[in-house]
């Protein structure tokens, strides 16, 4: 095995940087074949030989390898974690994965610094140092290599060049390159820019031409990138569309089997587990191999959670005993393995969930996957010997994929801890999270605030939006004895087809609805997890501010203090913003579900102290006014916006330039009011009218396209010292290749708990 990382002077390699990634490699919609018909029509030869692949780092006998890497797959950039955090010289720490065909040399990393303090970037600024590979996961076809990177923070933000030399890349035109990618690390006094997104791929059935053609939206990404650096890019949930699995995938044949007594006790044997394997690896290459995604990946790094479109539509929220049969079991298993080599650059599980295994258990969740002797001798698995610090990990295994659940916590430079909740693996239709994965991630960021006290923000990852509209009106009329007839109709005729789901005959609707935190049956959860933030604000005097997706639509909500309790938002520990930006790629709903949303925006009362609702960010639609501009909402909504959209956040003030340079660069200068104090004559919670989806504190006025955060790329200087600007980019036009958005900002202020 190659050492992770070896220091030291060493010859420079060709420099020559790759090319545009090509839009499809293997596996395009409608042109899938069934992997199973695969196997038997190769009788299964292009599965690794019995005798190669008995766990152990068992080369070819020829030991003859070809003279470059052939690359499947990659780069792809992660960040991980930050060491020393609380010294004057803390160290950022990344991963690097690539993907190539079996057998294959270990790849190498070279790295080096390309910027001097107060200097351009400069080409050969520092010598490189070189990191070796770690192989992840090998069967015959491929192995996964892991590139374990570091660098240390300095007095301003830094460019680093990473050199992967001698790979040819079997897409495109196949010539040999050099694979070299810049990113960027803030200064050690700063806090990360930070790039959030979700939704990241097409529903099973979308006009994908009527919007242009692919995820051109990551075009905007790179033209922002170009010109303000993003330091770290994260992955809300569904970075990837595995859905087609059921459609022009190995499931397909299942899904059809109408009684649903059979499609429950189908057996998820040995070659549809293979099957199924080549579908999500294949889609995983095909879609991570899409530009502009792709070049996003490799110079952007990640952190990422899952979702179920990762593993397919719905997963974790249909009813109870439907889940639990094998084939939802097997696919969870499958879509984790993958989930964890492309997402996470960390070795899956030595085996995956099949009824051929010995052992298996009809009970899921207990001890995790049976052993599966036959999957262990055909694949090595990397045993992880030092699990990065990131990770906090459930205490037992979910209850349909039947691994401890991964939820993620860094720090995101100097003032900003992050945390992601992985909220699928333990996820059904009653539970979002167990109890005591709570208490252990809790117990986590606690720790984490207590030993570094320079932290002023705590960002929190969900999957889906936690404050927003209430639709349990919907759910209740979609449970209600009057679909009973339009479900008899659609099993005995097929009327109303697209309205039921395949998996379990419910309305197709409901396992979105399910999903959100805001649905009847996650009431208490939801309930419990605010009051622990809240705890956990007022504490740490730290601001909470909440991510989330999935909605395909741009929103912004918040929690706060109820007006009579007259508390300035900089004092406000209740006062927690929720952004919500979805979907990046998905088509958004129709404009009628944004409106309705919009008019089901009421003002939520929490518990008798603390009230939610959306804000109205939105003054007006993207393009307003141009030609070929569709029009997106209706005059009276303000706070949707059914368009394609990403966000990005970043520290209001610089910490590392002096304050004269730092505004005259700025060019803002609103820093009259100290950290989102509000004018004379306002509410005490600083609301200048009687409706609290207006303007809570200055860092709230003229939000939207008027804000001084719209554009992303000029620090405001609101929300005092440690305010945080929020920009989301919503798409123009939808069939526009160029992607191109415009901005709507707000910034949100620190946190000064007061004595009471």
């Amino acid at each position: 095995m190659a050492q992770n990382g070896t220091n030291g002077t060493l010859p420079e390699p060709d420099p020559n940087s790759r090319p545009g990634v090509a839009t499809a490699v293997n596996a395009a919609a409608g042109q899938i074949k069934s992997a199973v018909q695969t196997h038997r029509a190769t009788d299964g030869t292009h599965q690794p030989s019995l005798n190669t692949m008995d766990g152990a780092v068992n080369e070819p006998q020829s030991n003859s390898y070809p003279d470059e890497l052939q690359v499947l797959s990659g780069p792809l950039l992660n960040y991980k974690h930050t060491s020393n955090a609380t010294s004057n010289n803390p160290t950022w720490h990344g991963s690097v994965l690539i993907v190539t065909k079996y057998p294959q040399p270990s790849p190498e990393l070279y790295l080096r610094d390309l910027v001097r303090p107060g200097a351009n970037i400069v080409r050969g600024a520092s010598k490189s140092r070189r990191f070796g590979g770690e192989r992840l996961y090998t069967d015959n076809n491929k192995t996964f290599w892991r590139l374990r990177i570091n660098v240390p923070f300095g007095e301003h933000e830094s460019a680093w060049e990473y050199t992967i030399p001698n790979i040819r890349f079997l897409e495109g035109d196949g010539e040999k390159k050099t694979a070299t990618r810049t990113f960027y690390v803030p200064s050690k006094k700063q806090s990360m820019r930070i790039m959030f997104h979700s939704c990241n791929g097409f529903s099973v059935g979308t006009d994908i031409p009527a919007f242009g053609g692919g995820p051109v939206v990551w075009n905007d990404v790179l033209r922002f990138h170009a010109e303000k650096p993003i330091h770290v890019m994260i992955g809300g949930g569904d970075q990837i569309y595995n859905d087609g699995v059921r459609v022009d995938g190995p499931l397909r044949a299942w899904t059809d089997i109408g009684n649903p007594h059979k499609r429950r006790n189908f057996p998820f044997n040995e070659d549809l587990r293979r099957a199924c394997d080549d579908y999500y690896f294949n889609n995983y290459v095909r879609w991570y191999n899409t530009e502009p995604f792709a070049t996003a990946n490799c110079q952007i790094p990640q952190v990422n959670i899952w979702d179920d479109h990762d593993i397919i539509d719905g997963f974790g929220s249909y009813t109870d005993h439907f889940m639990r049969c094998a084939v939802f079991r097997g696919i969870g298993g499958v879509a984790h393995k993958y989930y964890m080599l492309f997402q996470h650059h960390v070795p899956p599980p030595k085996t995956t969930f099949t009824t051929d295994a010995p052992g298996v258990t009809h009970t899921p969740g207990t001890n995790g996957v049976a052993a599966d002797p036959h999957q262990e001798k055909e694949t090595y698995v990397m045993a992880e010997t030092d699990e990065d610090s990131s990770f906090v990990f459930g205490g037992r295994p979910g209850p349909y994929v039947e691994e401890r659940s991964r939820s993620v916590y860094c720090q995101l430079g100097a003032h900003i801890a992050f945390l992601g909740i992985d909220a699928r693996t333990e996820r059904t239709r009653h539970q979002i999270n167990y109890t005591d994965t709570y208490d252990k991630v809790f117990a986590r960021v606690s720790a984490e605030l207590s030993a570094n006290k320079n932290l002023k923000h705590f960002v929190l990852l969900l999957g889906v939006p936690i404050a927003y509209p209430r639709l349990q009106w919907l759910e209740n009329i979609l449970q209600s004895p009057i679909i009973g007839p339009i479900r008899f109709l659609n099993k005995r005729f097929g009327v109303a087809g697209g309205f039921f789901n395949h998996f379990d005959g419910n309305v197709d609707l409901l396992d979105d609805l399910d999903d959100h935190y805001t649905a009847h049956q996650h009431k208490k959860e939801r309930r419990d997890l605010v009051h622990r933030l809240q705890t956990l604000a007022r504490e740490h005097s730290v601001r909470v501010s909440i991510l989330g997706g999935d909605v395909h639509l741009a929103a912004l909500g918040r929690f706060y203090s109820k007006p009579h309790l007259a508390i300035p938002a900089e004092h406000d520990f209740r006062y927690m913003p929720n952004l919500v930006s979805s979907a990046i790629t998905n088509k958004p709903p129709p404009q009628a579900v944004a409106n309705l949303l919009a008019r089901r925006n009421k003002v939520h009362h929490l518990d008798e102290s603390t009230d939610e609702t959306l804000m109205y960010f939105f003054d007006r639609d993207p393009g307003d006014g141009e030609a070929g501009v569709v029009r997106k909402t209706a005059d009276a909504n303000h706070c949707t916006m059914p368009s394609r959209n990403y966000a990005i956040i970043d520290e209001s003030h610089r910490f590392d330039v002096e304050a004269e340079e730092a505004e005259e660069e700025d060019g803002v200068g609103m820093d009259g009011m100290a950290n989102g104090a509000t004018a004379d004559g306002v509410n005490g919670n600083g609301t200048k009218s009687t409706n609290p989806r207006t303007a809570l504190h200055t860092g709230e006025e003229h939000s939207g396209t008027q804000h001084p955060a719209a554009s992303g790329l000029k620090r405001t200087r609101l929300g005092g010292r440690y305010g945080l600007d929020v920009t989301i980019r919503v798409e123009v036009k939808s069939n526009d290749p160029s992607g191109r958005t415009e901005g709507y900002g707000m910034t949100i202020p620190g946190l000064e708990v007061q004595s009471s």
